[in-house]
């Protein structure tokens, strides 16, 4: 279980990322639609691991590798951000966050059983 304080520091890194993509992602990946969908941060702050949901991109996996290879100027945009409520910028981590693809993939599923087995016909009494 998170401490409050891991808590915090991980919604503080999650909201100020968003801007940072912003600023800085047509730069480093195209035209993909990068957010943060949650930061989970070591018991000692030291570490925040950042997953991340991707939109509008052909291969996911080579927008993720762009996004990794840019850590430092991505870490640095958010150091300006948050160095004043912070005594330590953690190092960060990006990994993909895929329970979206996942909930796509089960409501496809969903649908093709509704199609196989469409609702029957209640019989009036």
């Amino acid at each position: 279980m998170d401490s409050k304080r891991q808590l915090q520091l991980g919604e503080l890194i999650k909201r100020s990322f968003a801007p940072v993509f912003q600023e800085q992602g047509p730069y480093i990946y195209g035209a993909a639609f990068v957010t943060v969908t949650s930061v989970k941060v070591t018991p000692d702050l030291a570490q925040a691991k950042i997953y991340l949901s991707i939109f509008n991109a052909e291969d996911k996996e080579l927008v993720l590798k762009k996004v990794i290879n840019h850590t430092h100027v991505l870490k640095q945009a958010l150091a300006a951000r948050i160095k004043n409520q912070v005594r330590r910028i953690p190092q960060v981590f990006f990994y993909f966050d895929e329970t979206i693809d996942e909930m796509y993939k089960v409501d496809v599923m969903f649908k093709n059983l509704k199609n196989m087995y469409p609702p029957s016909v209640q019989e009036e009494e």
